[in-house]
């Protein structure tokens, strides 16, 4: 199964050089079978720019999360407990196995179906063949 995700441009940047090993989030998915994570660049890209594979999720509290996946971050740490503060648990998405798109798509070719962004995340079913 996969995911669409919505991620903020200096962030994909980061993924997609190598450099941010985690993707961190205040909630995940309920469904087990996730392994594919679609990324879509928020504005002022607005397109669909790859994918990677889930590498593990990690739920820690904050701190503690911050301590485990700081190195691979991608983020300041000011930015990271803005993100989190007054919450107990966070989540870090592991990557791994990054595919980066010869050409960024718009929701539409993923799905004709989705006229707009997640918020957060969005299950994607009877995706178009994207390869």
């Amino acid at each position: 199964m996969k995911v669409l995700l919505s991620i903020k441009p200096q962030y994909v940047k980061e993924i997609f050089e190598g450099k941010k090993k985690y993707e961190y989030r205040r909630s995940v998915f309920k469904r087990d079978d996730v392994d594919t994570i679609i990324v879509y660049a928020t504005k002022p890209i607005g397109k669909v720019v790859g994918e990677f594979k889930i590498n593990g999720i990690i739920k820690e509290d904050p701190i503690a999360l911050w301590e485990k996946t700081k190195k691979y971050s991608g983020i300041l740490k000011e930015d990271y407990m803005e993100y989190f503060k007054e919450k107990e648990n966070a989540f870090a998405i592991g990557i791994k196995n990054i595919k980066i798109y010869e050409k960024p798509l718009d929701l539409t070719d993923i799905n004709p179906n989705i006229k707009y962004a997640p918020q957060s995340f969005m299950y994607v079913d009877n995706m178009m063949d994207i390869d």
